[in-house]
């Protein structure tokens, strides 16, 4: 009875993201008991394995007891303080390790991706100013990219069913083609098509450059495209145009930072370092909302002026809060003390060897992996593809969310070969069901 009467509730008085509220007339929520690992669990008992990392946010299972520890320790010495003319150990600390991490200065704190990439857009923008370069005003990113949906990051995102309704409240900006290797040519290799593109991006930058202030993109792979995942020769490339353009390279790590693509950030696979690097979603291991944007000393110190308007007015009231950056910290020793980068790599061949049926599976199309990323397209797939999967999957208490006829997984690091091997089980029934073996 506890599950329809919270059920009940929430209609009442929760307003649902990235969702049409009336779908829910006939589209169950389910109301979340308690969490276990890589599994939710509803108040009747009944376990859902947690295939997406709720939201992709999740790195080390639901009620981890390490990061437990962690947040009570804190909650008895400090829970939060203004961060505009105080400072704390945390988030210190966590500034001075994401430093070590990704070789660039200063943290800003924000509180979710969208805002990490408004705060590094504002950045870069205001850098020019104070350069004396006041033209620079304007932003690139990547077709089907997405960096959030406040109005800065809106503007250099490139997903109709989110942009279009907003496109008046909008700054326009450009996007260059996609290096997605399966928008390559037959017989053309993902490398390069991905040189291709970035060939592409140069020509932009010829001819736009005085105007350009930066150029944002999601490192190996566009999430909300699809997973659609491509060779590091294209960051490569992009280092070198905007180094010769001097526009400034803003990485959205944000769902792809934290390990998710075999090394800490998908930057290192390109060997390069970006000018801002914007980072959130598994940086609290999935506890608590906290984003950062870190940058190079070069722009740091074109804001350290005696004149206040030079400075970088931006603020929330939450700004580096104690208790997400102790979370943060805390998944920063798992990472350090269990070597999970490695652990992931041998994870990942693994897993690989179980989805061997997937791979060959004729109604599955471009099956892809990046680290602790999968994704296959389904062919032939009907009306409403997407929800119809999802509701399936619930039924054998698995959670899966589709992206239009993507289906992927991005699980938490602690996921068993024997949960994994469960999931691809799963999924094959699934299209045997829906008729697409």
């Amino acid at each position: 009875m506890k599950n329809d009467e919270l059920l009940r509730r929430s209609l009442s008085a929760v307003w649902h993201p990235c969702t049409q509220m009336k779908n829910h007339e006939t589209l169950p929520l389910i109301p979340i008991a308690r969490g276990d690992g890589a599994w939710l669990v509803d108040f009747e008992g009944k376990r859902y394995l947690d295939a997406v990392s709720s939201w992709w946010v999740n790195l080390f299972g639901h009620g981890n007891a390490r990061i437990n520890a962690a947040l009570k320790a804190q909650l008895d010495t400090l829970e939060h303080v203004i961060l505009a003319g105080f400072t704390h150990e945390p988030v210190v600390e966590l500034s001075e390790r994401l430093s070590a991490l990704t070789g660039l200065g200063h943290a800003f704190y924000g509180s979710d991706g969208a805002s990490a990439t408004e705060i590094a857009l504002k950045m870069s923008f205001h850098f020019w100013r104070n350069s004396g370069q006041p033209d620079k005003t304007r932003f690139i990113s990547l077709q089907n990219s997405y960096h959030g949906e406040t109005v800065g990051a809106l503007s250099v995102t490139d997903v109709a069913l989110f942009k279009d309704t907003y496109a008046p409240l909008l700054r326009q900006s450009t996007q260059v083609p996609s290096p997605d290797w399966r928008l390559a040519e037959p017989g053309e290799s993902a490398e390069a098509y991905a040189k291709r593109c970035a060939a592409a991006l140069e020509t932009h930058l010829s001819q736009h450059h005085a105007e350009t202030a930066a150029f944002i993109v999601e490192p190996l792979v566009q999430g909300a495209a699809g997973m659609g995942m491509y060779h590091p020769a294209y960051l490569t490339e992009a280092r070198r145009i905007c180094d010769r353009y001097a526009v400034h390279l803003i990485a959205d790590e944000i769902a792809v930072g934290f390990g998710r693509t075999g090394t800490m950030f998908a930057c290192e696979q390109a060997g390069i370092r970006p000018d801002f690097i914007c980072l959130s979603k598994g940086i609290t291991g999935g506890y608590l909302p906290l984003s950062a944007v870190l940058t190079t000393d070069a722009v740091y110190a074109a804001f350290y002026d005696d004149d206040v308007t030079r400075g970088f007015l931006h603020s929330h009231s939450y700004n580096g809060n104690a208790l997400a950056c102790r979370a943060a910290l805390a998944t920063l020793d798992i990472f350090a003390e269990d070597g999970v980068i490695d652990a992931n790599r041998r994870k990942a061949e693994q897993f690989d060897t179980l989805m061997t049926p997937l791979q060959h599976h004729p109604a599955i199309r471009h099956f892809r992996q990046k680290g602790m990323i999968w994704a296959f397209d389904v062919a032939d797939t009907g009306p409403a593809f997407a929800r119809r999967f999802y509701l399936a999957a619930l039924k054998r208490g698995l959670l899966l969310r589709p992206i239009g006829t993507t289906v992927y997984f991005m699980p938490p690091y602690i996921i068993t070969q024997d949960e994994m091997a469960l999931t691809v089980e799963n999924v094959l029934d699934i299209l045997r069901e829906m008729a697409l073996s």
